[in-house]
Formats: structure tokens, sequence, C-alpha cells
């Protein structure tokens, strides 16, 4: 009876090593050599100047992704549910100003008005001051976006994007964040920044190799891009006439990086007062995932394990304001992570609003 026992609990063992081995999983991870993790430590030693927010209730809705103030002096806010909410400025006299059907991850206000989202399901659209939803472009060629996720529109009229993977999309992987994990994990760097041109109805890639091509800022004399790239904590300052650079191989004289070796995960990026440009960090760095950079077997095997079970970091209020020069010029943090997944700041002359992945509320504070 003992011996049966042992040999069933050993043909258990060996079945569940052979699952963690060699069950599929949709990922073919690359290596790649991640920095020696920064910590909390000089302009971002840890402080409490995110802790204790102000917040709007969003009502059913939640994941206030992107804010931004319209044309009218309204506050326009994306969340999951593919509404885009207009309210105002307080949060009162909320409505549903549009509904994409998608996720909307990224928008901005061109100069006739239209709101343009770089929506994570349905690509580059043009929402119409009457709520008209327009599609711009959802691929390049014949390329499919996949992951549309930030956008910009310059004074020429030029619409910059990015796509965030083009291996892994929301619609087909089950959301924005499990899309965002898969391409980070697989580290093949298959993100990249797009323009689409309104003259010509044309969409043209600038940049390709990114790790989660993730938030976009144009400097203010519209010739440079500041893009996150997420899965290798940096932001990256590329040309905006740029071709087509594979940025893989490293930087080029029209493509640098002007934040390395960042604390955390690097999500959106937003113009602020004064020049300065805001990002935030959706989580911070983990020494468990940084550790499996260079061994892409064990990621493989992650992914076989239960979801509980992965190694997701802790959460971490963390937002950062820099020049275009790549100068840290402001550290908000709120190490108890009241507010979850930070992913910028949309800032006013008097108040600071605070984005969220996935909280059931804004926040927000005085500046």
């Amino acid at each position: 009876m003992l011996r049966r026992v042992s040999r069933i609990a050993l043909l258990a063992i060996l079945a569940v090593a052979a699952y963690l081995a060699l069950w599929p999983v949709p990922i073919s991870p690359v290596g790649w050599q991640a920095p020696t993790p920064p910590g909390y430590v000089g302009v971002h030693a840890v402080n409490q100047g995110l802790a204790g927010l102000q917040v709007i209730p969003l009502g059913a809705e939640e994941g206030p992704e992107h804010v931004a103030i319209g044309p009218d002096g309204k506050l326009y806010v994306a969340v999951a549910s593919g509404n885009l909410l207009r309210m105002n400025l307080d949060g009162s006299a909320q409505q549903v100003f549009a509904s994409t059907g998608g996720r909307v991850l990224g928008f901005v206000f061109d100069a006739a008005g239209n709101l343009i989202a770089a929506d994570a399901v349905k690509g580059l659209l043009s929402i119409a001051p009457d709520a008209t939803v327009r599609v711009l472009t959802n691929k390049v060629g014949n390329d499919p976006l996949r992951f549309a996720d930030a956008v910009v529109v310059a004074r020429n009229g030029r619409i910059y994007f990015t796509d965030a993977s083009t291996r892994f999309g929301p619609a087909d992987w089950g959301g924005t964040f499990e899309a965002s994990i898969l391409e980070i994990m697989e580290q093949a760097a298959t993100g990249r920044v797009l323009e689409y041109d309104p003259a010509k109805g044309s969409t043209r890639v600038l940049a390709r190799g990114l790790s989660f091509a993730n938030g976009i800022a144009l400097a203010q004399d519209d010739q440079w891009l500041f893009v996150a790239e997420t899965g290798r904590y940096r932001v990256w300052k590329i040309a905006a006439d740029a071709a087509d650079l594979d940025l893989a191989h490293g930087p080029t004289s029209q493509a640098r990086v002007l934040l390395d070796n960042l604390p955390g995960y690097p999500d959106n990026l937003m113009r602020g007062q004064e020049g300065r440009i805001w990002l935030g960090f959706i989580k911070p760095r983990s020494k468990v995932v940084d550790a499996m950079a260079d061994k892409p077997w064990l990621r493989a095997m992650t992914l076989r394990l239960p979801r509980a079970l992965w190694p997701v970091p802790k959460p971490y209020g963390h937002v950062i304001a820099f020049s275009e020069d790549g100068r840290v010029v402001a550290d908000l943090q709120d190490p108890a992570g009241a507010y979850p997944e930070t992913t910028s700041v949309t800032e006013t002359a008097d108040r600071i609003y605070v984005q969220s992945l996935h909280a059931k509320v804004l926040g927000w504070k005085a500046r």
C-alpha cells in the first residue's frame, strides 16, 4: 500500500514538473539584461507627496486611465467601459460624452475641437464635438494595429501615437492589463511609434523595437517626441521626422534614451504647466522580475502558474515630472499605494488629477 502511494505521489510530482516545463504558453521569451534597480534614493527619495488624495466618485465606472481638459473647459475622462466621461473640473455634472465600444487609453483634442483617441481595441479614432465616432486608421499598410495606446497632435495636424505591441492585443488576450503582461514578459520588443497624416490619410512607422511602447508627448518645438518604454524602464527622445528606426539595435542620431533605469514601470506622459512633462509609474520595479530578465525559460514557466502566484509588484503610488532635457523636477509618492496604478498626472493651474488604470474614483490634489 505504501509503495503504491509513493508511486502515485511520484507520478503527481512528475506531472507537475512536466506541466511547468512543457505546457504551451503564448509567449516566446527573449533574454535581456535588466539594469540594477536604483531604488528610491536621490531625486526619487521616498516621500508622501501623493498620499491622502481627494477623490471624485465615478459611479459605476472605473479606470480613469487618461484625463484631459477639453476646449470647453470641461474635464474628459476615459474609463474601462469604453465610455468617455465629461464633467466640471470639480467632478460635478458628470455625463457620458461618447462611447467607442473599445478601451480608450490616450486622447487629445485637435485644433478643430475633435477628440483624437488611441483606442486599444478599435485603433486611432476621431470623435467630433457631437460625439460621432470615426476610425482614422486601424492598420499600417496591411498590418493591423493591435494596441493603440497614447496619442498627441502636432501644430501641423499630424498625429503621433504608439502601438504598444504588435503581438498581443487586448481584444484577443482578455484586456489591456493582460495583454501588456504578455508583451513585457516576452520582451520581444514589438512596440512601435507611428504617424498618421490626416491630409493624406496615411500611416507610417517612425520607430519600432520598443518593449511596450506606452505614453507619448511632443516637445515644445514639435520636432521631437518623448516615448515611454514600459518594459525596459526608460523614456526615449525620438525625432518626429524619423523613419522606421529599429530601436532594438540601440540609440541613433534620431533617437536617444532620455531617462533610463527608472524605479518603476513608466506609463502615460502628459504635458503640464511651465513646460514640464508628467510621467506615471503603474507599478514599482520587482527584484523577482528583474532577476528573470536573462532567464527566458523561467518567465515562460511563470505563466504556467496560477495568476495569484505571478510576481506582480506591490501597489505603490508614484508620479514624476521632468524637463525636456531629462531633469526630474518633481517626484510625488504614496508608498502605501492607496490610489492604485498611477498612470500619470493631468495638471491645471490649481490642481493635479491623478490617472489610474483600475481605480474606481478619480484622485486629485491642490497644487
